[in-house]
């Protein structure tokens, strides 16, 4: 079975437009581990627009009893003060992700050849303290061979174009998808692990769950969105059962 990872950015993100404590970050992913979810994601950026570091550190707290069967993912750029904080806090997964500055959200994977020495340094220092390493890419043969050349453990595949063309029709989409899943069979012939995240959601999943090789979806924007009319135990369940619909 593919493994869900909820994204909670978004609870982060409606607490900070009020100020305070509410939605929590914490209860949230309680409710999300509650109904099943074997993985937490979090992208703390540098202008906290989203996570801050104390709700890195909590959310820490809550999973450290559960971490032999809920997954700690933490994405971000490879910036001096994430990384320390990643290093200390040890979750199973860091994803690094690159940031163009402005985003509303990532716009790309990792272009081949980019900050090369930088990165080495960074996968070795926080696959020495015990954290697994996947780098954030596009689909292509050369990103993924880079990835595997820097030592990375994973990739975690962009998917937005593939969100795009499952949006024009049901051939765009098949298109799009055969496109990933050679990227997948490469990486796995690389030694690779595989996960696979943006905009992927109960409709597109359909067809993105049967990629070859995939170990999880880092799922957040689209599940908290669903979950703001039929409630967040409810869309749990309904990502779970489709990831392990045969």
């Amino acid at each position: 079975m593919v493994r869900l990872s909820v994204n909670v950015n978004k609870i982060a993100t409606l607490r900070n437009a009020r100020g305070g404590a509410i939605p929590s970050v914490t209860e949230a992913a309680r409710v999300c581990i509650e109904e099943g979810a074997p993985g937490i994601t979090v992208h703390p950026r540098e202008d906290q627009r989203h996570i801050r570091p104390g709700d890195v550190d909590a959310l820490a707290e809550l999973l450290g009893p559960l971490r032999d069967r809920v997954e700690f993912n933490i994405e971000g750029d490879p910036r001096p003060d994430l990384m320390d904080h990643v290093r200390r806090v040890r979750p199973h997964q860091c994803t690094l992700v690159p940031v163009v500055p402005g985003e509303i959200t990532s716009q790309a994977g990792w272009i081949a050849g980019a900050s090369r020495r930088e990165l080495v340094a960074e996968i070795r220092g926080l696959q020495a303290v015990g954290v697994r390493v996947s780098l954030f890419v596009d689909p292509e043969p050369d990103a993924i061979h880079w990835a595997a050349e820097l030592g990375a453990n994973r990739i975690e595949l962009y998917t937005e174009p593939y969100a795009r063309a499952w949006e024009r029709g049901r051939e765009h989409a098949e298109a799009s998808f055969r496109r990933y899943a050679d990227a997948a069979e490469l990486a796995h012939k690389l030694g690779l692990g595989i996960n696979a995240g943006h905009d992927l959601d109960l409709d597109n999943l359909q067809l993105f769950r049967e990629l070859p090789h995939l170990d999880e979806v880092s799922i957040g924007h689209a599940l908290i969105s669903r979950a703001v009319f039929v409630g967040l135990p409810r869309v749990i369940g309904e990502y779970l059962e489709l990831l392990r619909r045969e």
